[in-house]
């Protein structure tokens, strides 16, 4: 079996990431900000370049990385403040290129780095201006360092989530008219669970899957691409 890190273990993906590998028998390399959620292996900053070159070589030997550090911000750009874009971006954006930067120092007999979108960036979203521009970043990212580490037998490749139930967007799942709306905004009907992003993302870390890179996998009930008939 292999050894992977995940960075931002204590989010709701990250924690269902975590445990679908070890279920498969996979040895998990964790980090978190703080010991609020989770007891990781190593505290990180992970918009901190050299902290998380640092975590790499902490976690030693790794057939591969997943980052699954982001945020949430719902606001028109003209209601958003440069703060407000700024700890998006760097949530998100910031956080993926550091990961990428330090697999590309370390991973250098090839692996896999899988980075978390959205379908925010696959589809326009009203109030999602600073989200999406965060989470394209992530795709352009993706597309180029899959470019940029072949020769390495690196692979770099996204998942982009339609909105998924966890702690973080609770206040938009807690609601009962906004859960309906977006529900109906998904053609299957419902709502992302944790383990639906985990399993897209343990199926891309994993090195059978050695032929795949480049790409973006929209993990979202069908909410970038399918317009299912409206119910009556």
């Amino acid at each position: 079996m292999a050894r992977f890190l995940v960075i931002a273990a204590a989010s709701g993906i990250g924690q269902a990431t975590v445990k679908q590998l070890k279920a498969t028998g996979h040895q998990v390399f964790t980090t978190a900000r703080d010991q609020s959620k989770i007891t990781p292996d190593a505290l990180l900053d992970a918009t901190d370049f050299e902290a998380v070159e640092r975590v790499f070589q902490q976690a030693g030997e790794i057939a591969g990385v997943v980052n699954c550090s982001g945020s949430l911000l719902l606001k028109a750009a003209h209601l958003t403040s440069k703060a407000q874009y700024q700890a998006t971006i760097d949530a998100s954006l910031t956080t993926a290129f550091a990961t990428v930067r330090a697999a590309g120092k370390y991973l250098r007999n090839g692996g896999s780095v899988v980075l978390v979108s959205s379908a925010a960036a696959l589809e326009g979203l009203a109030n999602h201006e600073a989200i999406a521009a965060a989470k394209a970043g992530i795709i352009g990212l993706t597309l180029a360092a899959a470019a940029s580490y072949a020769g390495n037998n690196l692979r770099v490749n996204a998942v982009a989530p339609g909105l998924t139930e966890t702690p973080l967007t609770q206040s938009l799942t807690a609601n009962e008219s906004a859960r309906k709306l977006s529900e109906a905004m998904h053609a299957l009907g419902r709502l992302g669970q944790p383990e639906d992003i985990a399993r897209a993302i343990v199926f891309l870390l994993d090195p059978a899957n050695s032929w795949i890179t480049g790409q973006v996998l929209a993990v979202d009930g069908g909410l970038s691409r399918v317009r299912p008939r409206m119910k009556a």
